[in-house]
């Protein structure tokens, strides 16, 4: 069986939400570093996103936007830090072992945005 990398992927663009598929990236960075066990964090580079370890199913995004617009208006002025706000800490921790991040089956690494900046840039910080 081959392996392909894939580089950061577009996982959903919607009018409010873009979700960047960074798994791949940071799997090759955890492969490539030292220590070989321990805890990743992941934390986005832009103050109005965040980062979350769940599944890449295209129903979700749809789903996760229209409950965010009913819980925060489109309107209100402060909209992303409120989202932020109700979402809880920004970065993500994934324990890794001998070198490979120790995520489910169908786990993805996820960057959210919520401000229309198409950036998925991150910092990724191992501790072992």
């Amino acid at each position: 069986m081959t392996t392909v990398e894939i580089p950061s992927s577009v996982a959903a663009a919607l009018p409010t939400l873009a979700v960047f598929d960074i798994t791949n990236e940071v799997s090759r960075d955890v492969r490539k570093a030292e220590p070989t066990s321990g805890l990743a964090y992941v934390t986005p580079a832009v103050s109005t996103s965040l980062v979350r370890v769940t599944e890449r199913e295209s129903g979700f995004f749809c789903d996760f936007e229209e409950m965010l617009s009913r819980l925060v208006p489109m309107s209100a002025p402060t909209r992303e830090r409120l989202i932020l706000g109700l979402l809880g800490a920004r970065t993500e921790q994934i324990p890794f072992a001998d070198r490979r991040l120790t995520l489910g089956q169908w786990q993805r690494i996820l960057l959210f945005g919520f401000s229309g900046d198409p950036r998925a840039d991150y910092t990724l910080t191992l501790v072992g």
